[in-house]
């Protein structure tokens, strides 16, 4: 048997991926191990455990593969310098020290890091490979697809030189279509919007796209005169009067703050309409590059269906206008799209493009990332101990009796953390480790934000709908697993405003109640979709069915089970005390039921969320 680990690290979202004869087995992010969301560092703990579970060590492997070849992205970082001089000395100074200390010699760090990890001498280590960064992306969305031909589009902030890229895919060849470089980026305008509106860059995009719908797109004309030049293919160039990426440690210069009426707004500071206007601008504008860029795509390839990887690939209102109103009859998008699925793609791009080796037969309609569910699980047995260990108190329930229960629990208004089965890859909980709730209450959106979440009230929260409900309750005729499409919720379910709801502005228009579903309905009456099928968690799908059965809607909102800042959680332990920390009512730890009242008290130091990422 062949194995091969892929690993991405030392920008954001470090992680590590096994492959065996060609197939993922196991994927984890570091984050999850050291409770530091996005961590960057070296994946030590993902690469142990994606070893351990399948009881191996490093010195078994055939192949170690990195998503990313660092000569090439010094070379980009020298030449941006030298045509940008004078200016970025500073940045030059800081950055170069760091560069010819660690990033150069990065095959030795890597081999280093790896026998240390092994117990082994170097010699002993399996080969170190490197894939480029738009290629380990393009084998993350295409080989891992349920499609043997497709097309497939890449969009991110920048990886060595490239910002976007396009692929044709054809059984277990990629074949490259065309190329955006550096420093012209549609990822990079839509940061420097995220920053400029007072949030975390390489985090905070998805906050950005969760404002627009509160704002209107009234800078939509200016962006496009003054910031970015948009071809009829979707290729831009930006106007690099306005950034200040390629010199500077910011994102904007002071002619962007000039041409939107004032400073960036500062991180927590009160949201004002102007960010809630650029959100909506930025976004109608990100939309209409990727339509321009798909339908170019499909006129130069032919190609029927399109896969799509790379940050901007996380955008799913963008991904769900795509499907409505492009020219692909079908698309697919890797779930962890990301620099994560880097981990993935690299692996993949070496078994298949490397090695040779042909893609294996796959399930009809089927695709091989086994639902994202490739990470750490706990037997019942592991979890009874781990509870025990914090002197938690609970019941163990067959599965016969749970579920009814918890669908009960749900339906009377009650939060429930739900802890099942392997851990999703990717930044979505899909129902192995999610926050649960009735979205038919309407105070649930904002009760979960504020007192379980502890982040902002706009943020949408994300339905979760029996797969072959799913076009009853929204406008959506494709499945939808991975949680990466937005649609609008079917009309018959929404509920026209009355005079005083018709009236909101701004943030009051979350007080609106627009749908039969308002926990999981957006302002602009769309949500976020995850169709459950049950095929790699059904657990989970039974659940659904549980509540569906006690209230005739086979819906439920799911978010992540953390709180704002801190990766999703792991492990039992993590779970327990993100469910004494919050509001959560209840808790699922595999067949174990947990009632908050009935747990020892909890002491906490009051000011542990200190500690966390503000993002």
């Amino acid at each position: 048997m062949n194995r091969l680990l892929g690993l991405s690290a030392y920008y954001h979202d470090a992680a590590a991926a096994l492959l065996e004869d060609g197939q993922i087995v196991a994927a984890v992010q570091e984050e999850r191990f050291s409770r530091r969301k996005h961590d960057f560092r070296f994946p030590s703990r993902s690469i142990r455990w994606c070893l351990e579970s399948r009881g191996l060590s490093l010195t078994d492997l055939d192949g170690v593969v990195f998503y990313d070849k660092p000569l090439l992205k010094f070379e980009r970082l020298l030449e941006t310098y030298l045509a940008f001089a004078p200016r970025g000395l500073k940045s030059f100074i800081t950055a170069m020290p760091v560069w010819v200390k660690e990033k150069l010699l990065l095959k030795s760090t890597l081999r280093g890091e790896l026998a240390e990890l092994a117990g082994c001498s170097k010699k002993s280590l399996p080969d170190l490979m490197f894939a480029s960064h738009h290629e380990s992306h393009a084998a993350s969305a295409f080989f891992p697809s349920p499609f043997d031909d497709a097309a497939v589009l890449c969009l991110d902030g920048v990886g060595e030189w490239a910002t976007g890229s396009a692929w044709t895919g054809e059984g277990s060849a990629l074949t490259p279509v065309w190329q955006l470089d550096f420093p012209h980026s549609l990822g990079l305008l839509y940061s420097a919007f995220t920053y400029f509106c007072g949030f975390r860059v390489n985090s905070g995009e998805y906050k950005l796209m969760g404002l627009a719908p509160y704002g209107q797109p009234r800078y939509r004309d200016l962006i496009l005169e003054r910031l970015v030049d948009v071809k009829a293919d979707g290729s831009l160039r930006l106007d690099l009067d306005y950034f200040d990426y390629c010199t500077g440690f910011r994102m904007t210069h002071r002619r962007f703050a000039e041409l939107f009426g004032g400073a960036e707004r500062k991180p927590e500071s009160p949201i004002t309409q102007r960010e809630m206007d650029l959100a909506a601008s930025i976004q109608a504008v990100t939309e209409e590059i990727v339509l321009a860029m798909a339908r170019s795509l499909h006129e130069r390839t032919g190609k029927s269906r399109l896969c799509m990887a790379g940050g901007v690939a996380l955008n799913c209102v963008a991904n769900g206008r795509l499907l409505r109103e492009g020219p692909f009859e079908d698309i697919w998008i890797q779930p962890a799209a990301g620099d994560a699925g880097g981990a993935v793609g690299s692996a993949l791009a070496a078994w298949h493009l490397g090695m040779g080796k042909p893609r294996g037969v796959r399930d009809a309609g089927g695709d091989d990332m086994r639902g994202a569910y490739l990470g750490p699980s706990w037997s019942l047995d592991e979890a009874k101990a781990a509870l025990d260990a914090v002197g938690a108190a609970y019941e163990v329930l067959p599965d016969e009796a749970l579920l009814p229960r918890v669908a009960a629990l749900l339906a009377r208004g009650k939060v429930v953390g739900w802890f099942t089965g392997p851990m999703e890859f990717g930044p979505r909980a899909l129902g192995g480790r999610s926050i649960l709730g009735d979205p038919r209450d309407a105070d649930m959106q904002s009760r979960m934000n504020l007192k379980i979440k502890f982040r902002e009230g706009f943020r949408p929260f994300a339905p979760a709908v029996l797969a072959e409900r799913a076009s009853d309750w929204f406008d959506l005729d494709a499945p939808s697993p991975y949680m990466l499409l937005v649609a609008q919720v079917a009309a018959a379910k929404r509920l026209a405003p009355d005079g005083e709801d018709a009236a909101l502005t701004g943030l009051d228009r979350l007080k609106a109640r627009v749908s039969v579903i308002p926990a999981v309905t957006h302002v602009d009456g769309s949500a976020r979709i995850q169709t459950v099928d049950g095929r790699w968690n059904p657990r989970y799908r039974a659940l659904l069915e549980a509540f569906e059965a006690a209230t005739g809607c086979p819906v439920l909102v799911n978010t992540s089970f953390n709180v704002r800042g801190e990766p999703i959680v792991c492990s039992p332990e993590d779970a327990w005390r993100c469910f004494m920390r919050t509001g959560m009512d209840y808790l699922v730890v595999d067949n174990c039921l947990l009632e908050k009242s009935r747990q020892p008290q909890w002491e906490e130091a009051p000011d542990w969320r200190d500690a966390l990422e503000t993002d």
